[in-house]
């Protein structure tokens, strides 16, 4: 089974660059730590101040191996505290939910006439 983890943040809308560099690292440091990156999301349109982070897991055991190994690296602290200064999340909320089979991936199909 593989789990996700949702990551729901309210964000100041007038520092949207500032979250869009901090979602950037995680793309370096997340993969390192044992996540499955499986992205970042800005607000396009509608709502301006809610962005998500999806990060997926074989298990809550990989999880936890994760949480250790992003707490002891340097770079992951470093883009946490800088988030922490800049105080561009206003909330953080996080979710774990796990992929109903047959429905995760799905392309469209082609139009048939």
């Amino acid at each position: 089974m593989t789990l996700t983890c949702m990551i729901r943040y309210q964000i100041d809308p007038f520092q949207r660059e500032a979250f869009k560099a901090y979602a950037e690292a995680w793309g370096r440091i997340i993969p390192r730590c044992g996540g499955h990156l499986v992205g970042y999301f800005l607000p396009h349109e509608g709502t301006n101040d809610i962005a998500w982070g999806l990060i997926a897991f074989d298990s809550l055991a990989a999880y936890e191996t994760y949480r250790s190994r992003l707490r002891a690296d340097a770079e992951g602290r470093e883009n946490f505290q800088w988030a922490q200064d800049m105080r561009f999340i206003l909330r953080e909320e996080r979710t774990f939910v796990e992929v109903v089979d047959g429905t995760f991936g799905l392309r469209p199909m082609e139009a048939r006439s």
